[in-house]
């Protein structure tokens, strides 16, 4: 299968007529690249606050670059004790939803994150979740550019993308293969239902650019030229949590567990795992 070509417009219009409708269970489309289950949702509200660590929460301005609608409720939480947000998005759609979400807290732009109108060093922090992906190696490496320049000094960014190599997830894939048979996987019934409907093919949701890089390549083509630690975000792929964490097989429990492996061995996990966290602190001078 040929691989997307990377044109901006064509994110920005997948995220304004796909990603960011809302499905008629009251969830957004992109959604469906999150495990929402019960028996996850400790974990995933979990991970979701380790941002915050990383954060000073004081000063005026916090920018979410590619904030989306600020989709979870954990996200809001980013910008306690910073006067403004400043949400910055392709996608109007997502802005909209946004400011509905946070109204007088929040500025609001539609910009590209690789190329931000911004004046040097005037944000207090910066957050940016699942936004650099969409973009091809050269627009990466303009976008942490960008991110370091408007950065103030004693500042931090924090990134969050997947790996799209993961050494953690590939030891696990057996795993993955057993809980998949043994759990009856969902896709395979979806699969059957859309073959039984053809009407189903045409409102399947389409996808958009997207390319991954692993630990290497990052700590190659980025990571030398900023201050950049990489600690663990999550540590397993949305498939994982899906097949192998189930309730009646102690998922919860075992979540747990995994949550106390990454505390202990963040670093470790952040580069082994799925989703790291890329923390980058902008040093006075």
């Amino acid at each position: 299968m040929k691989e997307k070509e990377f044109d901006i417009q064509e994110v920005k219009a997948f995220y304004d007529g796909i990603g960011w409708q809302v499905t008629e269970n009251g969830v957004y489309q992109n959604a469906r690249y999150e495990d929402l289950r019960p028996v996850s949702r400790e974990y995933i509200h979990k991970c979701h606050l380790r941002i915050n660590r990383y954060l000073s929460h004081t000063g005026k301005y916090l920018l979410d670059a590619g904030s989306g609608p600020i989709q979870y409720p954990e996200y809001i939480t980013y910008s306690e004790g910073y006067k403004y947000r400043v949400c910055l998005d392709l996608s109007y759609v997502a802005l909209y939803d946004a400011r509905k979400r946070i109204g007088s807290h929040g500025l609001f732009v539609v910009a590209d994150v690789a190329n931000m109108p911004f004046a040097d060093e005037v944000f207090d922090d910066i957050v940016s979740l699942h936004t650099f992906h969409h973009l091809p190696l050269a627009g990466r490496q303009n976008a942490y550019r960008e991110v370091f320049r408007i950065l103030k000094p004693n500042a931090s960014a924090v990134v969050v993308n997947g790996w799209n190599y993961s050494p953690f997830m590939k030891r696990m894939n057996w795993l993955m293969r057993i809980g998949e048979k043994f759990s009856r996987n969902t896709e395979k019934q979806e699969e059957k239902q859309t073959q039984a409907n053809p009407q189903a093919v045409s409102s399947k949701p389409s996808g958009t650019f997207v390319e991954k890089f692993d630990a290497k390549t990052f700590k190659k083509e980025i990571l030398p030229e900023f201050n950049i630690r990489i600690r663990v975000w999550r540590s397993v792929s949305v498939r994982f949590l899906r097949a192998v964490m189930q309730p009646g097989w102690g998922g919860k429990f075992l979540l747990k567990k995994l949550y106390f492996l990454e505390e202990v061995f963040p670093r470790h996990f952040g580069e082994q795992g799925q989703y790291p966290l890329i923390i980058m602190r902008k040093k006075e001078g």
